[in-house]
């Protein structure tokens, strides 16, 4: 069966109400780097970087068709050749639901609720050539930026079903698994699988508790973002000094911030020498 070649992960893919408040807060509280402005027809939307990671967000004109789930990680853009992402998609019966011809997104309805977008293209580097500021050089934000961020490590993605889900990751992107897991904080168990240059947990719920709770609203999706940093410590101190309140992370040796704090999506920063 063809698969997905994915090169690194381009991007997340947010949507957000408040568009410009939220993006001030990006930019202001992380020292978002501001790349590209995207508006169209029923939406507003940018990339910013954050700790080398990019996030796409969309603030739709009218959010009230969006109150139900609120702020929420959409899906995930990767880089990867156009004429094989077609065919892949394809030979695993998922629907295109937006098509752009350099780039396509697809029906969450067939990702376990992940739209997957799949761009022949790159918005990183200084030769990037479609973006308004170029990407920072990954020194910048390890060395240079208070929290000492080291780029991506991976997202979380709640699910009915590891097995399914990691099949499915299996089949489109050639994925391995590196690890099964217990995340009884929030009753639920883990699955990680390796894609491209980091690591997507699936998170299933194992019994009552906070994960099932979530699902039991929001549905199957991606849960948060997990962006690297040098030193635990360091960076919950800088946040923390930003007016940011801290709760625990996903994983061993990670923290969050409250979406409550941060427009509604939920940030995780893990260790990443």
């Amino acid at each position: 069966m063809t698969k997905v070649t994915p090169g690194r992960l381009s991007h997340m893919n947010a949507v957000i109400d408040n568009y410009q408040d939220a993006v001030k807060h990006f930019v202001d509280v992380y020292d978002g780097n501001f790349m590209l402005d995207l508006p169209g027809p029923n939406w507003n939307a940018c990339l910013i970087e954050i700790g080398g990671v990019i996030t796409e967000f969309f603030g739709p004109f009218n959010f009230m068709l969006n109150t139900r789930n609120g702020a929420h990680w959409l899906g995930v853009e990767y880089e990867a050749p156009m004429k094989e992402s077609r065919a892949a998609v394809a030979a695993n019966n998922i629907r295109i639901y937006r098509d752009l011809e350099v780039a396509f997104h697809t029906n969450p309805a067939d990702g376990f609720g992940v739209d997957y977008e799949l761009y022949e293209g790159t918005f990183f580097g200084p030769d990037a050539p479609n973006v308004q500021t170029h990407s920072r050089d990954p020194g910048y934000w390890r060395n240079e930026h208070p929290a000492g961020m080291t780029g991506i490590v991976g997202y979380t993605h709640v699910v009915a079903d590891l097995d399914a889900t990691g099949t499915f990751l299996e089949n489109l992107f050639g994925s391995k698994k590196v690890y099964d897991a217990e995340r009884p904080a929030l009753g639920a168990i883990a699955r990680g699988y390796e894609v491209s240059d980091h690591v997507v947990e699936l998170l299933q719920p194992s019994g009552p508790g906070p994960l099932l709770s979530e699902m039991m609203r929001t549905g199957e999706g991606i849960r948060s973002s997990i962006i690297g940093v040098a030193d635990l410590a360091k960076a919950q101190a800088h946040f923390e000094s930003k007016g940011l309140p801290i709760i625990a992370g996903t994983q061993p040796d990670s923290f969050a911030i409250d979406p409550e704090a941060n427009f509604g999506l939920l940030f995780e920063f893990a260790l990443k020498p």
